[in-house]
């Protein structure tokens, strides 16, 4: 059971949510907070596995209290869930250790998606905004710094598009017809040829030499 805790300053947003999760046997909603220090305040007592966290609150904004989230429970994911697709928010946003970014005018189905994938390992960013992140963290890395054997299959490509997307092992898996543990393979393949490390920087390294058009993102 995927323990979530919900951060809204809307109650009607809070209400609704709570709504469209709970419909999903595989997802709990075990809190619900109005801003980031009760968020920080619930986490103790219900120790969830994920906090779908918005951004623009009262008291302690969702960029604040994802960066003491990441710093005190790096073990819980924090996928943001907000109207806002500005750059400032969003990089800052990432930068603070959130695990995803989703916009609020997403489908209840992909909202759950994103949790599921999110708390299996991958790192959901909403497809309106994933062109300019990821393009962004690119230009930050130097050419230099890329010690990188291209010479990747097909299908090792197929699956590094998909993992710079933000899907997680389980959805690629599902997407390609594979097992997950072949996709693990494909993954430790993938890392060891780009000389990364993480699924970021494997996505980062895609961009920079060209192997992922982030326009196709």
């Amino acid at each position: 059971m995927i323990k979530v805790l919900i951060c809204d300053d809307q109650e009607i947003v809070c209400e609704g949510l709570q709504r469209i999760l709970e419909t999903d046997e595989e997802i709990s909603v075990v809190g619900i907070s109005h801003n980031g220090i009760e968020a920080l305040e619930q986490i103790e007592k219900t120790k969830p596995n994920l906090v779908l966290m918005d951004l623009k609150m009262p008291e302690m904004n969702g960029i604040i209290a994802t960066r003491k989230i990441h710093e005190k429970h790096p073990d819980i994911s924090v996928l943001i869930l907000t109207t806002f697709d500005d750059d400032e928010w969003l990089f800052d946003a990432i930068r603070s250790g959130a695990s995803g970014y989703l916009l609020k005018d997403r489908p209840r189905s992909e909202l759950i998606n994103a949790i599921k994938g999110t708390v299996s390992g991958g790192a959901y960013v909403d497809p309106a905004v994933a062109g300019k992140l990821l393009n962004n963290v690119a230009q930050g890395i130097p050419q230099h710094s890329l010690s990188i054997d291209i010479s990747l299959s097909d299908r090792e490509l197929e699956v590094l598009r998909l993992l710079a997307m933000g899907l997680s092992n389980a959805n690629i898996a599902k997407r390609l017809f594979l097992s997950e543990g072949t996709i693990r393979n494909y993954t430790s393949a993938i890392f060891a040829k780009l000389n990364v490390s993480d699924r970021t920087q494997a996505a980062v390294a895609a961009l920079r030499t060209g192997l992922v058009d982030v326009n196709k993102l």
